[in-house]
């Protein structure tokens, strides 16, 4: 299992592309779990996304689902951008 918290935060857009394709590289033999804000990074290299609140996992899905169909409206209140 590797862990990331914010793994290309403060990068530029070449490195953050070098690192997410490493990251995705690594899932293909370990559990990748990354902590991030950045819902368009989430999209492009997770295949399941949870979203967390004050500490509490309010859903997890597939990254697809959750991003297009959320079944908890707080999920899709942060995730359109009208909290956060």
């Amino acid at each position: 299992v590797i862990l990331m918290d914010e793994p290309t935060s403060a990068l530029d857009p070449i490195s953050t592309l070098k690192i997410e394709d490493l990251m995705s590289e690594l899932k293909e033999k370990y559990t990748v779990a990354i902590v991030t804000h950045n819902m368009q990074q989430a999209a492009r290299i997770s295949d399941f996304t949870a979203f967390f609140l004050v500490g509490e996992v309010i859903e997890f899905a597939a990254t697809d689902t959750l991003f297009t169909r959320p079944v908890d409206k707080r999920t899709e209140d942060y995730i359109t951008g009208r909290f956060g």
